[in-house]
């Protein structure tokens, strides 16, 4: 066989081979539109395994809300502070002194404190226009005044007479129709009047501020009224 015979088989095979590889690869690929692939990849895989089976909607998540802001409480509202109420006037302080008049045996009409003891007026003092008195220092230890920032409490005697009058060391002391009050402090006990006309000027007060001159000692005169 001639050296051309044997190049045109070996073409000819070729060609033959070239065209059986051809079908082949055509084969495996597939000629329509319709083919699938043999295997996915990973990328394929998980979208499937994000959306679910085929023709499904996505499930969407919604978005987070943002927490809501918490409510402020208002305080309480407090009531406007109110005036104070007014105030009643405060009561007139009332005097634990007592001025009783009273008659007693002999002695007729006087005056005496809550405790009895008998009162004096003393004639140098003098009673008007505001009433003065002219006892002090030793005189006034002998002859106690009776003191008092306000009226006693009245018992048989008229309250138009009673006054409080002012003393020279400025303490307030009672008086009946202008004559300031005294106890006597040598009368040996309450009822007593052993101070009755001493000095022709000392003397027992009746409720009226008159002098009493019953039970006067000898040798006393009736001062002129």
């Amino acid at each position: 066989m001639s050296v051309i015979r044997r190049n045109r088989i070996a073409i000819g095979l070729a060609a033959g081979l070239a065209v059986v590889l051809g079908l082949g690869v055509w084969s495996a690929t597939g000629s329509g539109t319709n083919s699938k692939p043999v295997a996915q990849t990973e990328t394929d895989l998980g979208v499937l395994g994000d959306y679910g089976d085929v023709g499904q909607p996505p499930v969407l998540q919604e978005p987070a809300q943002a927490p809501e802001a918490p409510v402020q409480q208002q305080a309480p509202e407090v009531p406007a502070a109110q005036p104070p109420a007014a105030q009643p006037p405060a009561a007139a302080p009332v005097s634990t002194l007592r001025l009783v008049g009273k008659s007693v045996d002999k002695m007729g009409q006087v005056v005496q404190d809550g405790d009895g003891r008998t009162l004096y007026r003393f004639d140098k003092d003098v009673p008007k226009p505001e009433g003065k008195s002219n006892c002090n220092d030793q005189c006034a230890v002998t002859w106690p005044p009776m003191l008092s920032d306000t009226i006693p409490q009245l018992e048989g005697v008229d309250s138009k007479l009673v006054s409080l009058i002012t003393r020279a060391d400025g303490k307030k002391q009672v008086a009946i129709d202008g004559w300031a009050l005294y106890t006597y402090s040598k009368d040996p006990a309450p009822g007593k009047w052993a101070g009755q006309g001493i000095g022709n000027t000392w003397f027992v007060i009746q409720p009226n501020g008159k002098r009493n001159v019953e039970c006067l000692p000898p040798g006393v005169t009736v001062p002129a009224a």
